[in-house]
């Protein structure tokens, strides 16, 4: 195997808004710091996500100082700003798939700018510290926890796997509709399927399993449009179980600082495992 490096470090601030890119990151075991700790939630506190209003796509994020700032990607003019973090708020009972959680609501003013935009009524929530959402039991190894992401607290995707695919279709589509935290060069197309334990510079991290896709991937991410692709190629010959797999989940075994250009070193194949 060659040398794999790292070549995206990814947060997504709030689940199913615009990602940002980041140079370093700090993995803990809930996930990146930052990521997916805001939640948008309709007026019954269920989650919202670009599967059902694809407009999200179209609110971007960006860092600035002690802020993310929200913002319009076709009117970057039309913005908010919201805290890294908050500690006092309303507490709502959230659901996000099975999960009901508790989350702090923060903004009506935050509310109405996201209501707005995507033509319904939501409220803009955040999980504190004290909130313990946790994944999979069949997949844990240690009681984990993670935010408002769909199951685990990340999700690695090789650029050989993205190349493949581009090599399918008739319009290559970018690594943004995946939404990985973590992006590698080297190795072969989809080999990080077979990592079971591997290191991102210091910070040990589990495969659990092969990430299945939804048609969020089928979303332009700068046109808010629906396509069939890329699932339908996928589908071709990344079906398993009745599942769409690309991309690899994973659990944090111990915590610290990651950087872009970090060597990846594999330690343990899944078929390693009796």
């Amino acid at each position: 195997m060659n040398e794999l490096v790292l070549t995206q470090i990814n947060i997504y601030p709030v689940k199913s808004l615009g990602g940002i890119s980041l140079t370093t990151a700090v993995a803990a075991a809930r996930g990146l710091q930052y990521d997916r700790r805001w939640l948008i939630v309709d007026s019954n506190n269920n989650f919202l996500t670009q599967r059902e209003f694809p407009l999200m796509a179209l609110i971007g994020t960006r860092l600035e100082e002690n802020d993310f700032v929200l913002f319009q990607k076709h009117a970057p003019e039309e913005l908010i700003r919201v805290p890294l973090s908050i500690q006092d708020g309303t507490a709502l009972q959230v659901r996000v798939w099975e999960d009901v959680c508790t989350a702090l609501h923060w903004s009506e003013a935050a509310d109405k700018w996201l209501s707005d935009f995507l033509k319904t009524s939501c409220k803009l929530v955040y999980m504190p510290d004290s909130t313990n959402r946790y994944v999979d039991k069949a997949y844990a190894h240690n009681n984990e926890i993670v935010n408002f992401a769909d199951g685990y607290p990340f999700l690695i995707i090789g650029e050989a796997s993205l190349n493949e695919l581009n090599q399918r279709l008739e319009l290559p589509v970018p690594m943004n509709r995946f939404r990985p935290n973590f992006v590698f060069k080297g190795g072969e197309a989809n080999c990080e399927d077979t990592w079971s334990k591997f290191r991102i510079g210091e910070v040990h991290f589990s495969g659990v399993k092969p990430c299945g896709r939804c048609p969020i991937t089928t979303i332009d991410q700068d046109l808010a449009v629906k396509s069939k692709e890329p699932l339908k190629t996928l589908s071709a010959y990344r079906s398993k179980n009745n599942k769409v797999l690309f991309g690899q989940n994973l659990l944090a075994l111990s915590e610290g600082k990651i950087s872009l250009g970090d060597k990846l070193i594999i330690e343990k194949f899944s078929s390693d495992y009796e």
